[in-house]
């Protein structure tokens, strides 16, 4: 029997989905905290959700915009 092996863009699509989805979801859970009835927080705690949400996705972000030789950019005096 032949089996179609998974090839790599097949498998980004199909894991970034569920990642992302999952992901998502996640943050809609975080997104119900926000009901004054149910929890007490301060404006503090808000920063620091979404100080460390930022920047966990600005990290993200940037090793997609790595250039693929592992991020070694090299020296760049205008950088």
């Amino acid at each position: 029997m032949f089996m179609k092996q998974e090839t790599d863009r097949d498998k980004f699509v199909r894991l970034a989905t569920a990642r992302v989805n999952k992901t998502l979801k996640s943050i809609q859970l975080i997104g119900n905290l926000s009901n004054k009835s149910n929890y007490q927080y301060t404006d503090a705690d808000i920063e620091k959700i979404f100080r460390s949400l930022t920047n966990e996705l600005r990290n993200c972000r940037q090793r997609f915009e790595q250039r693929s030789d592992g991020g070694k950019t090299g020296f760049r005096l205008d950088e």
